[in-house]
């Protein structure tokens, strides 16, 4: 029940930040990104845990844990895709481009490096600005069994 207020208020916001960004359909260079880049693109490429809770739920995002397999192995979720960094370029094929593409490792220095390189290949992207750790922590007790229920079925 507390994302459910928290989701109108939420939404109304990320709708206002995703716009610009769904036009992004076509690769660009990482040149081009940085010279377009300003105080809208700095704000639209972050997505919280709370807001990526919010976006998983409605179905609106795919969360990617681009950390090493070994990472991956060792703890995880039990929900989104698992693509390392390094193994990224050859598994774009895998990304929806109807969805929002969050990225996401423990902090987030491989979650911003994942970001701009999938901005570059035309994709939504965000990064997960409070990292895995901290999206663990808002999905524990009977937040976590809320969320799960939530989960569009057969989505990861």
């Amino acid at each position: 029940m507390r994302h459910l207020a928290r989701k109108a208020i939420l939404m109304t916001a990320i709708v206002a930040l995703t716009l610009p960004v769904q036009a992004f359909t076509e690769p660009i260079t990482l040149e081009n990104y940085l010279l377009g880049y300003n105080y809208e693109s700095r704000k639209e490429m972050k997505s919280s845990s709370k807001q990526t809770i919010d976006l998983l739920e409605d179905g609106k995002a795919v969360l990617v844990d681009i950390r090493f397999a070994e990472e991956q192995q060792a703890w995880g979720m039990g929900f989104g895709l698992k693509i390392p960094l390094n193994e990224l370029p050859k598994r774009l094929a895998e990304l929806p481009k109807d969805k929002i593409i969050v990225t996401a490792c423990p902090h987030k220095d491989r979650a911003a490096i994942a970001m701009v390189y999938l901005r570059t290949q035309g994709f939504d992207a965000r990064y997960l600005s409070d990292g895995l750790i901290s999206l663990a922590e808002n999905l524990r007790g009977e937040d976590a069994k809320y969320f799960m229920e939530l989960l569009p079925k057969g989505k990861p």
